[in-house]
């Protein structure tokens, strides 16, 4: 079976995955790259020291774009990602396997405007080929796509499936996690939140608790959050780690008994999710973070708190310090939750039966849950009543 995978670049955030596919297919699989990594996130330390054989630059040469071209031209199987539309346009016209690889894409709305042209668009470049599907990078991709007339009953859970750690002892990390830490990772932009951290913070000094927040990070917003931080007397409490790379995240991750996750809809999946996960955090998370209806179930393995509503979001982050046994158990069901089915291992091969299975006999309904499950259509407000 040969596979190719097209997306912009290589980076951590794919690496594990695909080569999980490599190991169980060999040379059969290749990465095709069709831009550089930008700026921006080397310094955040997505680059690759070493880049493995089976990736491919789409513009490297003349030679190069030749060999990938026909490379997804004949392959059995293509998974699209971010990518040029037209590198995939001529194995569609042929009806050859094909999955679009997607985030939701109505983050900034619906309008009603814009709703003919879209639905033309997207019935030209999705709605009219019987052997292209999609995988869900966002729980609310159907909903999207429903929307505009394509995929219907097409898609399967999926997602971003970062570096997995496997630890001894569970109960171990979890018991030398620090005492009311609390961590906030990500850029400091206006979609992910940060200062809802803040005031999480300022409202936790304010009740008399005694804790530690540590926020990872750089961005626009920068300035704003350390001011607000003097300000309101949490120098004691919060404290600014600046960029760090991954591998330094999930240190300070391991420590962490909190991990929060405040972005709005603008968030895509989030990887962070599934790295605090792993690292046996219990998580508090918006419900309209891609990642969040597929990862986490309310109380379970993790507190979901509705988006952009500060006091909910504190609530459940004092309802964790108040109760830290029930936080602990939190952390170590969301530490399974990642290592026995939300990872590169699990997905890699559930794509390929997907596949044998699709090839086979359009068989949809493989899996209960999990990667390569049936994506239901959920929509934005599925949570306003919790």
């Amino acid at each position: 079976m040969r596979i190719v995978f097209l997306s912009n670049f290589f980076n951590h955030h794919q690496k594990p995955l695909w080569e999980e596919v490599y190991n169980l297919i060999g040379n059969d699989f290749t990465f095709i790259e069709t831009s550089q990594i930008t700026e921006e996130r080397l310094k955040m330390g997505w680059g690759e020291k070493e880049i493995p054989n089976y990736v491919k630059n789409y513009n490297e040469s003349i030679e190069d774009k030749n060999y990938c071209l026909n490379l997804i031209d004949n392959a059995d199987v293509v998974v699209f990602g971010s990518a040029p539309y037209t590198l995939i346009e001529n194995r569609l016209k042929q009806e050859k396997l094909t999955f679009i690889y997607s985030e939701r894409v109505l983050k900034k709305g619906f309008s009603y405007l814009k709703w003919p042209v879209r639905l033309y668009k997207f019935y030209k470049m999705y709605g009219q080929y019987k052997n292209l599907y999609l995988l869900s990078a966002s729980a609310y991709s159907s909903w999207d796509f429903n929307r505009l007339g394509v995929f219907k009953n097409k898609a399967y859970k999926w997602g971003y499936f970062p570096v997995t750690k496997q630890y001894k002892d569970v109960d171990a990390l979890i018991k030398n996690k620090e005492k009311n830490s609390i961590l906030w990772c990500g850029r400091f932009i206006e979609w992910k939140h940060p200062e809802y951290a803040i005031e999480v913070a300022k409202k936790l000094k304010e009740d008399g608790y005694d804790f530690s927040l540590n926020v990872i990070g750089t961005g626009e917003l920068d300035n704003l959050l350390k001011e607000t931080a003097i300000k309101n007397g949490l120098v004691n409490n919060v404290k600014f780690l600046g960029s760090m790379k991954p591998t330094e995240v999930r240190e300070i991750m391991e420590k962490s008994s909190i991990y929060l996750f405040t972005s709005d809809k603008g968030e895509g999946w989030g990887a962070v999710l599934n790295e605090s996960m792993n690292s046996a955090c219990a998580v508090v998370t918006s419900h309209a973070i891609g990642a969040t209806p597929f990862l986490v179930k309310d109380r379970e393995n993790g507190l979901i708190f509705k988006s952009e509503d500060v006091n909910d979001l504190y609530n459940k982050v004092k309802f964790l310090l108040d109760n830290e046994d029930f936080a602990n158990n939190l952390g170590k069901k969301a530490y399974e939750t990642i290592t026995t089915e939300w990872n590169a291992k699990v997905a890699a091969s559930r794509l390929l039966e997907l596949i044998i299975n699709l090839q086979k006999d359009n068989k949809c309904d493989i899996y209960a849950s999990g990667p390569c499950s049936k994506a239901e259509v959920l929509k934005n407000n599925w949570y306003k009543n919790k």
